[in-house]
């Protein structure tokens, strides 16, 4: 998948919907969700780059760098920086990463065609807030999830 497949996804109402959807989950919902960092604190934008800030977790005793609506982890956001040669951490290379990460865990299909539970299924792995998350945090409801989706004006599946 290359960049201009992102750009080509990302207009999708179900894709718009689903990535509301994520970031219920993520504590993100809201226009201050580009700029949180794991824990509630927002950095500064712009510049629109990736704090880099280690945050430590006392409940799961580890430390996290997850910033942004979809708390990307340091090195994931590199990575996908990287890969997709996105110029800043703004609000619209937020999005197009997290459909690459959507991509990656095989559910573009699912969100695109409204298949959202297959869709959480598969990118619980990838969102430790959604349901089926192996993580141990706190997880959504699903009937929260689909809930949120179709406020946003997504579409399921029959």
């Amino acid at each position: 998948m290359n960049i201009d497949d992102l750009l080509g996804h990302a207009g999708s109402p179900n894709m718009q919907a689903f990535l509301h959807a994520i970031r219920l989950g993520e504590g993100t919902s809201d226009e201050d969700g580009y700029r949180r960092i794991v824990g509630g604190k927002l950095f500064s934008a712009p510049p629109w780059k990736h704090p880099k800030e280690f945050v430590w977790i006392p409940r799961h005793q580890i430390h996290s760098s997850a910033a942004g609506a979809y708390q990307f982890l340091y090195g994931t956001w590199s990575e996908l920086e990287r890969i997709y040669r996105f110029e800043d951490f703004s609000p619209w290379n937020q999005d197009l990463a997290a459909i690459a990460l959507i991509a990656r865990r095989a559910a573009l299909s699912d969100v695109l065609d409204g298949r959202i539970r297959e869709a959480v299924r598969k990118c619980s792995k990838e969102w430790a807030s959604l349901p089926g998350s192996p993580y141990g945090q706190r997880t959504e409801k699903l009937e929260d999830v689909f809930s949120e989706y179709v406020k946003y004006g997504g579409t399921l599946a029959a």
